[in-house]
């Protein structure tokens, strides 16, 4: 009783952020929120991941505690930009970095730097292609909607499948090479021989690596590894605020992306990062490099055997421990089971799952198919999920 009355008392002697991140670690979707209820929004169990539409991560109370101190002072924000640029290269052995509006920004600004070759007239121009080298390279299997970012500046993307098809699709007007690194098993030319012909053919090579955060290793590798710009997302694994980004690599390119982006008049201008964003992203990286990890993946192999567990023994269920390939490298459960034999479709389940108090949120891979997130999940909502899988199955 002492010890809780001690907690209220101090939570309470705290400022509001301050007190809210306290709180943090201990709030489950089950937990009152007040500010959701007044909107008539349920707060849901994330077992997707580090997804944007489900608002990312849960940011820690270091990430919270820098953002409201930034939030008090006025500051030239050109000068934060660069100071803070400057430490987060430091932690991630870059040779230099920023951030940007989440990773979709660093793409824009990046392709920005790399089309205009960091002349300030070009960059103006942008997105009208005189005099400028507008065309992108990139795989066949590494397209995505976030080539739009690429296109916001006149870029025209050029899709290859060979390795001799890409060598011949460079010339006068390739502006940079684009490579999504989640895409990399699916790609003939991978990443380091994507590198080597940028570098033989003097093009800008982009590694869009939003989701690629983990091991904490990956942090400096793709830099290592020849790749002129690299990105990662501020608000997944790093747990920084959700609209951030890092854009490391190459110091003339990243001197030539500050330029597109906000408080400057390039094609980035509504782009904005704000200070308290610059600071919290700067505490979460330099938290995430601290973080015992092993000691984490070991609580997510907790959560991944508990429902698997509560699974055990329904008739036509099998389950899995899966990590992926690449990208959220983390421990997650894959659920199967043949539809037709039980009447059940994966599709049906996850409705069910949603429509339940708290609502949870999975994703479906396919027919039969479950793909189950630990990461994100609080408290004892694994158990939660179990125990509705199970119900739902032996329904």
């Amino acid at each position: 009783m002492k010890s809780t009355r001690r907690r209220l008392l101090q939570t309470a002697a705290l400022s509001p952020a301050a007190a809210a991140a306290a709180a943090t670690g201990n709030l489950t979707a089950s937990s009152p929120s007040p500010l959701y209820a007044s909107l008539g929004i349920k707060p849901v169990i994330n077992g997707v991941g580090v997804v944007t539409v489900l608002g990312g991560s849960i940011m820690p109370p270091e990430v919270i505690r820098a953002m409201e101190e930034a939030s008090r002072y006025f500051i030239p924000l050109p000068e934060l930009e660069r100071k803070v640029g400057m430490r987060i290269a430091e932690l991630l052995k870059a040779p230099a970095a920023m951030v940007t509006c989440g990773a979709a920004s660093a793409i824009t600004v990046g392709t920005a730097a790399c089309l205009s070759e960091g002349d300030p007239a070009k960059l103006r121009r942008l997105p009208n292609r005189e005099g400028i080298r507008y065309e992108v390279i990139q795989q066949k299997s590494h397209r995505s909607g976030y080539e739009h970012q690429m296109e916001l500046c006149g870029a025209k993307i050029v899709t290859v499948e060979t390795r001799k098809e890409l060598e011949a699709a460079i010339n006068e007007k390739t502006g940079m090479m684009f490579f999504l690194n989640k895409a990399d098993p699916d790609g003939q030319v991978k990443a380091e021989e994507f590198v080597r012909i940028g570098k033989e053919r003097g093009v800008p090579t982009m590694n869009d690596a939003a989701s690629d955060a983990t091991p904490k290793e990956n942090l400096w590798k793709y830099t290592a590894q020849g790749f002129d710009l690299v990105i990662f997302s501020g608000g997944k694994a790093l747990r920084g605020p959700q609209p951030s980004g890092l854009l490391l690599g190459r110091k003339d390119l990243i001197e030539a992306s500050y330029p597109a982006m906000s408080p400057y008049a390039g094609i980035g201008r509504g782009m904005k990062v704000g200070k308290e964003e610059m600071c919290g992203l700067l505490a979460a990286v330099e938290r995430y490099l601290k973080v015992d990890h092993e000691a984490e993946y070991r609580e997510l192999d907790r959560r991944v055997a508990s429902i698997r567990q509560a699974l055990e023994g329904v008739p036509g269920v099998r389950t899995e421990r899966h990590v992926p390939v690449i990208a959220n490298e983390v421990p997650h459960v894959k659920v199967l089971w043949d539809e037709s034999a039980r009447g059940l479709s994966s599709q049906e389940v996850v409705g069910k799952l949603r429509d339940g108090d708290p609502p949870i949120h999975i994703q479906r891979p396919g027919n039969g198919q479950l793909l189950i997130s630990v990461w994100m999940m609080r408290g004892a909502e694994h158990e939660i999920v179990g125990r509705r899988l199970k119900e739902i199955f032996r329904a």
